[in-house]
């Protein structure tokens, strides 16, 4: 009896599953830094998943990750196995956003592409590194208008002045 295969052909120009990112969408990196805002003054943490790959799309919260003032504790293994996630995201509410001995012991060992957000947390007040600690550029696409190559925006990423977020208003305040 003959096995069957279903063959599926990737088109040529089409990025490969191990693509590594150049790109994240709006949406994303948003989350992101509003996910650092509200960890804040603890740190915050997640995981980076491309989809479709070579563009960071999704922020991923991992099962039993912990923070405090200056650690965020991942438990990687809670992850599925998933060949989309490609690196990590994760806060410094000291406003810094170089990566610490810590952070590049995390990022030799695991994915590609790697956020470190800081205080503040607006369009500025983040930095992508690659495994080895480099800093990379990543383009940011998308927006209000949806994803598109008509929407692609890169923005600067240079630190903003080191000042914490505002505090919350109460109901009686807004």
């Amino acid at each position: 009896m003959p096995f069957f295969r279903p063959h599926r052909k990737r088109s040529a120009n089409a990025p490969r599953l191990s693509a590594t990112p150049t790109a994240i969408t709006r949406r994303a990196l948003d989350s992101a830094l509003a996910s650092g805002s509200s960890a804040f003054p603890n740190e915050f943490g997640g995981v980076l998943r491309a989809d479709p790959p070579g563009l960071i799309s999704e922020l991923l919260l991992v099962p039993g990750t912990t923070a405090g003032h200056r650690h965020a504790n991942f438990l990687l293994y809670m992850l599925p196995a998933d060949l989309s996630v490609v690196g990590t995201v994760h806060s410094h509410p000291s406003g810094a956003l170089h990566p610490s001995e810590a952070d590049l012991q995390l990022f030799r060992n695991w994915g590609r592409r790697h956020l470190i957000l800081g205080a503040p947390f607006g369009p500025g007040s983040w930095r992508a590194y690659d495994s080895n600690g480099a800093e990379v550029h990543l383009s940011v696409v998308g927006g209000r208008g949806g994803v598109g190559p008509e929407s692609v925006r890169s923005y600067s990423v240079r630190p903003t002045a080191d000042r914490r977020p505002e505090p919350p208003l109460r109901d009686d305040e807004a």
